[in-house]
């Protein structure tokens, strides 16, 4: 059960030492709260009195033993008493995957980074319209859109690099997963040549989910028992379209299509038959999700007012996604209702 009170005004005690009880006391500040803060058992409040009846008191799992007598008075008392996890070590980079764009495929250990960071840098790709409700940070956005690129991939990697070495926790919201076109092997190659300790959290990738979000999977049983995943933002050399075009199984194309007419010119040249199935799967999971489907021959007339964000699927999956159509329209529809019902 998760229960929201307005927090605003109302004194909080927060128990635990500074480095565990800091992203703590930074969230209650944010929600509103008069924060006091008791940082040994038994001892006195290093930011004044303390007072003597908190509407709620935050206690933080700081690995100290004797705070439960303290605690169980509180609670006597009728005192409610909040567990509050410990912060982590300061000066760290944790890359996160934030997944297709929407907070429901945000995975918990992202959720987890986010709620302990001290600084995010965010692109456009990422769930970053959640942000607020999910961290407490400072949030930066560095995203890169095409032709114009406010801050250099370098330029990134110094900002992490710099806000670890200062004592921060450090968190790169990417969309997708780190390692799938992300450049975070980049970016943890960065960190390890600075000092600073850096971990990485898988995300759910586009490549698979956004396909999924217009019903189609990227394998099918007598259909496809292989696919191969493809970067779209330059296009491909002559020998690639016939490896892609040999292959078989499904062809899956993330941010391709200032690529679409060379991609499928080229698995023509290369073989590929025009009546191969083919799907553009724009903003997938976001407001204006559209699916647009066609074959290989003709998806560059059908797809001429489509726009990146998208995914290009093609293969015989694609005909398994028409077959089903009318399953996935409904469950579109029911997500839709029930994130209209959470908002009413």
């Amino acid at each position: 059960m998760q229960l929201n009170i307005d927090l605003s005004g109302r004194e909080v005690l927060v128990t635990g030492s500074d480095p565990a009880a800091r992203q703590a006391v930074r969230r209650y500040e944010v929600a509103g709260a008069i924060v006091s803060r008791l940082t040994t058992p038994g001892g006195s409040s290093n930011d004044g009195p303390l007072p003597e009846r908190p509407f709620l008191v935050a206690a933080v799992d700081d690995g100290q033993p004797g705070w439960d007598p303290l605690l169980e008075r509180c609670r006597a008392a009728g005192i409610p008493v909040s567990a509050e996890p410990a912060a982590g070590p300061a000066g760290h980079v944790t890359l996160v995957g934030g997944g297709p764009g929407t907070t429901e495929l945000l995975t918990v250990a992202a959720a987890k980074a986010l709620r302990d960071a001290d600084v995010v840098f965010y692109d456009r790709l990422a769930p970053y319209q959640e942000l607020p409700s999910l961290s407490t940070a400072e949030l930066v956005d560095v995203g890169k859109r095409p032709g114009h690129h406010p801050v250099s991939q370098s330029g990134i990697e110094e900002l992490m690099v710099q806000a670890a070495l200062g004592g921060r926790n450090v968190v790169r919201l990417k969309g997708g997963d780190p390692y799938v076109f992300g450049r975070g092997g980049e970016e943890v190659a960065a960190c390890v040549k600075a000092g600073v300790p850096v971990r990485v959290i898988s995300g759910v990738t586009s490549a698979i989910s956004v396909p999924a979000a217009a019903g189609i999977p990227v394998t099918h049983r007598e259909v496809s028992h292989l696919f191969t995943v493809v970067s779209g933002h330059a296009p491909l050399t002559e020998k690639e379209h016939t490896h892609l075009a040999g292959l078989g199984g499904t062809i899956v194309v993330l941010m391709g299509i200032g690529t679409l007419h060379q991609l499928a010119a080229g698995l023509r040249r290369a073989g590929m038959r025009a009546d191969m199935p083919m799907a553009v799967v724009e903003r997938g999971y976001r407001p204006g999700q559209r699916t647009t489907i066609a074959e290989l021959g003709t998806i560059t007339t059908a797809a001429a007012d489509c726009t990146n964000p998208a995914v290009l699927v093609i293969g015989d999956v694609v005909r398994v996604a028409e077959a089903n159509r009318g399953c996935a329209e409904a469950t579109a529809e029911l997500d839709r209702l029930a994130a209209s019902l959470m908002g009413a």
